[in-house]
């Protein structure tokens, strides 16, 4: 059966993780261009005050306090939505964490909690909405997976893991759809170092601050390719030509992007400001204190737009041409960084 998805001011929209970075983006470009929304989050003084912000602009909204990692809240966003608004058309699960430092460093309870959330979030918000969407005309569920769901990086490695586990999830669960033929969209979208409150948010076991490695780009850039998602069947998007350079040139020569990474990636994930012993975090619970804030502020410089991406979504024909040629350009210029040239001898 063909996938029929409605325009985004036709759609009544599911966003996990909606009160921070890439989920509150979405959530306001939705508002704006007429969706139904049904947020979640674990904050609910954060859900109340958007919600606010939103129905004054005259959006239908609708808020559910949730945990994505307990089965029970996520079946209450579905509920909710149900009840609201008759159906769900899409479903974005947003909602995660990371956590900095060399794995010998984290206790495993802290990466079981990042991956009860960063991936069994995923599980369940998915089959919450294939529940639902089956028996209603179908509808597109968007995973916020990484580019490092092709690729793992010292200090992150728990994160990487988490995000290598949502892509294979994504893509079992999409070919099992297909061979049954249900009407589901399912995608899988790919960022590279975006310019949220990843950071600050993050558990960190590292003596400096956590820092992103530039190219960092701009949530909004995430926020379209979602909405593009929601409105036309992708099976999987690359935020930023980087996210797409570092899966290529990592599938290419694996070995030399090991060797790149170990000579780039630890000075580039740590800030110049020692950690403070106080440091808040939201793994566990929310941080009231770093909630409805879209971006970061990063003092380097963020791309407000990916021609990539751009592209991608709009031209199969051109696409492929610049995937090789963005490829064969990543892999010559790490071949030309010091840091890689020192890391060889």
């Amino acid at each position: 059966m063909a996938v029929q998805l409605r325009k985004i001011d036709e759609q009544v929209m599911v966003i996990t993780g909606a009160t921070s970075g890439i989920g509150l983006t979405t959530a306001r470009m939705a508002a704006e261009q007429g969706a139904k929304l049904v947020l979640a989050a674990r904050n609910g003084d954060a859900l109340d005050t958007l919600a606010s912000e939103l129905r004054r602009k005259g959006s239908q909204v609708c808020t559910v306090t949730a945990d994505v990692g307990v089965p029970a809240d996520v079946e209450r966003i579905g509920e909710a939505a149900m009840e609201r608004f008759g159906r769900i058309d899409t479903w974005v699960n947003n909602a995660g964490i990371s956590i900095f430092g060399r794995n010998e460093d984290v206790p495993v309870e802290d990466m079981q909690r990042l991956f009860q959330t960063n991936y069994w979030g995923v599980v369940h918000g998915s089959l919450e909405a294939v529940k639902h969407m089956k028996t209603r005309g179908g509808g597109a569920i968007i995973n916020l997976g990484s580019e490092l769901s092709e690729r793992s990086v010292p200090l992150q490695g728990m994160y990487a893991a988490s995000k290598h586990a949502v892509k294979a999830f994504t893509d079992a669960l999409r070919m099992e759809l297909e061979k049954e033929k249900a009407p589901l969209s399912l995608t899988l979208i790919k960022p590279a170092a975006i310019d949220t409150m990843f950071a600050v948010h993050a558990r960190n076991y590292m003596d400096k601050e956590p820092a992103l490695p530039a190219p960092i780009y701009a949530p909004e850039v995430v926020a379209n390719a979602i909405l593009y998602a929601a409105q036309q069947p992708k099976r999987d998007v690359f935020v930023g030509g980087a996210a797409k350079a570092i899966s290529s040139s990592s599938f290419a020569t694996p070995r030399v992007m090991d060797k790149f990474m170990n000579a780039s990636m630890f000075k580039q994930q740590q800030s110049d400001l020692p950690s403070s012993p106080n440091r808040r975090d939201a793994l566990y619970e929310p941080d009231s204190r770093n909630e409805l804030r879209q971006r970061q502020g990063m003092s380097n410089h963020v791309a407000e737009s990916s021609a990539y991406t751009a592209v991608t979504l709009r031209s199969h024909k051109i696409a492929p041409a610049l995937l090789g040629l963005g490829a064969l350009f990543a892999a010559w210029t790490l071949a030309r960084r010091p840091a890689l040239r020192k890391a060889f001898g």
